[in-house]
């Protein structure tokens, strides 16, 4: 999930499970800051499962943190610094460290049964967290968190071959048909 100023609005953007493509005119600069798996929820003390797929006004969810943001960044601070001050005004919790748990085991691949039995929960209470954490059950987090690898890969210039078995996936066609499912571009585009 990430934190956006658009340059007009302050947006959260909530945790995606398709491409959400943005129309900007010439010159425009957007500025975010992106949290790690679980981070954003528990600050802002909003479910991610409420936010899924959506570009919620941070005002709306949280006015006061938003307009002091929206204060700082019309007094001339730089945007970066606002955002920053703004997370600092959040008034949730840091994320459970259980959820550290469950990225780990996603990363690696490992199943649900595999991740609940190593935190001593039933696959269920995996599942309930998992939604209000990362907005959507640790199966699909699995699957964002390898295209993210593949990305990132994808971005160092490494070859979409060799991305998909460095990544996890089955081979370059799997890898093709997951990053067009959740960018909406081919791996030769994200990889330009």
């Amino acid at each position: 999930m990430d934190l956006v100023w658009t340059g007009a609005d302050l947006l959260v953007a909530g945790p995606d499970t398709a491409p959400h493509p943005v129309r900007s005119g010439p010159g425009a600069v957007a500025t975010g800051l992106r949290f790690r798996p679980g981070a954003l929820p528990a600050l802002l003390g909003v479910p991610a499962d409420a936010l899924l797929d959506h570009r919620v006004p941070m005002v709306d969810l949280l006015p006061r943190p938003a307009h002091r943001a929206l204060a700082r960044i019309e007094a001339g601070e730089p945007v970066l610094d606002a955002l920053l001050g703004a997370v600092a005004d959040l008034p949730g919790a840091p994320p459970d460290r259980a959820l550290g748990v469950v990225v780990r085991h996603a990363v690696a691949g490992a199943g649900v049964a595999a991740t609940a039995d190593a935190l001593g929960w039933t696959s269920r209470t995996l599942h309930r967290r998992a939604l209000a954490a990362f907005g959507y059950g640790p199966a699909v987090l699995r699957r964002v968190l390898r295209f993210r690898r593949a990305v990132d890969l994808l971005h160092a210039g490494v070859a979409p071959a060799e991305v998909a078995a460095r990544a996890g996936y089955a081979d370059q066609p799997h890898l093709s048909r997951e990053v067009r499912a959740l960018a909406g571009r081919s791996p030769a585009q994200l990889g330009a």
